[in-house]
């Protein structure tokens, strides 16, 4: 059994990540962390686990003795672990966004103060398993992407990927509350955002650079993204709707064609008409649909679970490649539908 630490296990995605672990026939948890929560049950913490995680949070661990370490931690605090996890042998899936920008300074200009481990930042590799599956399967080290860039970047890089856009792409997203974390904010509070739709961070959002690296690095120059996010009344779920001109003319057909064979046997990426959030609720799945709109302009549109597929469900199948496992396995169940 590989031997895994789930670090930061009180909010949202660590407690998504334990749910999955919980269930895996390959991994075995061994600690779960939480600074105020430590001595405490998790099965208290996360009432949903009782009967089938019973371990106490722990303050912290030093990565000894186990095989991979899950970071669900906050910004900033990542790149002060990573070390000596790193150090210690533990293989690191870190699903903060301390290591997903590649140049410190554009993590300096976006996260507001310097990185301050640039070794491990050359070394992480992106962990978005539909693009680099081969660089993961080697990684000791896997930057967890965002939420919002995996659903953007998945709807979007069979276009970029076959240099097929002219000029930028416009990111409309819309994003349940439990994205913003256990801790509630004015934002977040029911009353305040139960029956809106509400931008929020519009042309800051820290998202914003890792979509922008992410289609540069597929198209091979530098890439335009304008992207705003929108907190909506649900508490799981993730639209993007994307609005771009292709550089020549296509069909629906003709692009249907490219994007089934850029996802052939890529298990969680499926096609689909109009994706609906509820079919992807629950699970690891992204659902991509798209619609030729006028002359060379296209709309695409894709949905993801944004604790699943968008965080801890991600994780789990980086950590599939990582110890050479079926990316499916601990994953292969359908969204809730309703």
């Amino acid at each position: 059994m590989i031997k895994a630490a789930v670090v930061g296990g009180s909010g949202y995605i660590g407690g998504e990540i334990v749910r999955l672990l919980s269930r895996h026939p390959r991994i075995s948890l061994e600690a779960i962390t939480s600074r105020q929560l430590a001595g405490q049950k998790v099965a208290d913490a996360h009432p949903f686990l009782r009967g089938y995680v019973d371990l106490t949070f722990s303050e912290s661990v030093d990565g000894q003795g186990l095989d991979v370490v899950f970071l669900a931690t906050p910004h900033g605090a990542s790149m002060n672990l990573v070390p000596g996890l790193m150090r210690s042998g533990a293989k690191v899936i870190d699903l903060s966004g301390d290591y997903r920008l590649k140049d410190p300074q554009e993590y300096k200009r976006w996260y507001g103060h310097e990185h301050t481990d640039p070794e491990n930042l050359g070394r992480a590799v992106y962990g978005m398993n539909e693009l680099y599956w081969d660089e993961i399967r080697e990684a000791d080290l896997v930057a967890n992407p965002g939420c919002y860039p995996t659903c953007s970047t998945l709807g979007l890089a069979p276009l970029f990927a076959n240099h097929l856009v002219e000029g930028g792409v416009i990111i409309d997203a819309k994003s349940g509350t439990s994205g913003a974390g256990a801790e509630p904010t004015k934002a977040t509070h029911h009353p305040n955002c139960g029956a809106s739709v509400t931008p929020y961070k519009v042309g800051t959002h820290r998202h914003t650079p890792e979509i922008a690296q992410n289609l540069t690095r597929l198209q091979g120059r530098l890439a335009e993204v304008v992207f705003t996010p929108h907190l909506i009344p649900v508490v799981r779920g993730m639209l993007c709707t994307m609005y771009l001109r292709l550089n020549e003319d296509l069909t629906k057909q003709e692009l249907l064609g490219v994007y089934t064979e850029f996802f052939r046997r890529k298990r969680f990426v499926r096609l689909t008409e109009v994706p609906w959030m509820q079919a992807v609720v629950g699970s690891n799945h992204c659902d991509v649909g798209l619609e030729v709109v006028g002359p060379r302009k296209v709309v695409v549109m894709s949905a993801i679970d944004n604790l699943v597929k968008g965080g801890a469900g991600q994780a789990v199948q980086n950590c599939n490649a990582m110890f050479g496992m079926p990316e499916e396995m601990g994953l292969d169940f359908p969204g809730l539908g309703v």
